[in-house]
This record gives structure tokens, sequence and C-alpha cells, in this order.
């Protein structure tokens, strides 16, 4: 699938350039993720639910010859006043080891930034990578027991791999809770 345009924000570096997603581009993202989910790396999603969460999502487009292909993509979910969460970070697995992974969490990162977040919380089996930029392995929720109070009423998935519940605890065993003080 190529884009017709870089769309708002965009930047290029070395033939890859991340730029805000668009509606466009939620079955991209979908056909990007499936494999994952399939390994029980990351949560199946429905369509559906990329359409809804778009503007939380980017994108990083790769050059291919005379046009740019949606290779990787990554959300930021506001999770409260002060923290975040990475999610769905993702790389086309034929662009793997090219650094398109890196550029979309750099962009999440200058996101948090802009959004005045100070913690980015993240659950990966990529703690290497998110190491080398910054995470660090936590146990438990950083969150104190007023703001979990609260968060327990959200009815998002991620909410609760955040917030560590049993209902979400097959599809996040062996993945690791990671956490980036902005």
């Amino acid at each position: 699938m190529s884009s017709s345009g870089a769309g708002p924000s965009s930047a290029e570096h070395a033939g890859v350039r991340v730029r805000q997603a668009l509606p466009s581009d939620a079955r991209r993202i979908q056909e990007i993720v499936t494999p994952y989910a399939a390994d029980g790396i990351l949560i199946t999603k429905d369509l559906i639910t990329y359409f809804e969460s778009i503007q939380e999502f980017v994108v990083a487009e790769v050059r291919d010859g005379d046009r740019w292909v949606v290779a990787a993509c990554g959300a930021l979910h506001v999770l409260w006043d002060d923290i975040g969460e990475v999610r769905t970070l993702a790389v086309d697995r034929p662009y793997l080891r090219r650094g398109v992974g890196q550029r979309v969490l750099t962009a999440l990162l200058e996101r948090a930034g802009r959004l005045g977040l100070q913690r980015l919380f993240c659950l990966t089996f990529e703690v290497d990578f998110f190491r080398r930029n910054g995470f660090h392995v936590i146990e438990g929720t950083p969150v104190g027991t007023d703001v979990y109070a609260e968060m327990l009423r959200s009815h998002d998935d991620g909410v609760a791999e955040f917030l560590d519940l049993a209902r979400v605890k097959p599809n996040t065993l062996g993945n690791t809770r990671m956490l980036l003080e902005l």
C-alpha cells in the first residue's frame, strides 16, 4: 500500500519518513500487526479499533522505488495526566533491522514531550530495544492507589495490561513491563 503524500507533520531522514497516521492507514496498520498478533507478541484487535484510535498512531514510510510504503506503526496512548503508553509498535517484517522502528519510537517520544507527559510505559518482548531508548524494567503498576482505582473504570485492554489485571494475563504472559522517565 502506498501513500500519495507525506501528510501532516512528516519528517524524512535516510529514505524513511514518519507522519501522523490517517484513517486510510488503518487497514495497513492491521496488516502489519496481524503476524505479531498471531505469534502472541501483540494483542489482536478488530479493524474498527484501529479506526477509532487512528489519531494515536504514527506510521513510518520507506521509499520503495518511486513510491512510499507504510512499513511500521506505533501509538501513544495517554493513560493519565502524567503517564502514557507506547503501544502497537510494529515493523513489517521485510523492513526489520533498518531503523524504522527506532524512527517510530522517536516520533512517539517527541509527541509525549509535546503533551507534557512525564513517564512512558510499555509492555514488550523487545526489552533490549526499549532499554537502549532509556526504558527500565519495573514490577507492578507505577501509579498510586487513587489513580489505579480511577483507571479500573477503563474498558481499554491496554489499560488493563498496564494495571496488570488477571483478565489480560493470557495475552501478556512473558512480556516485560518497562517505564521511561521523560
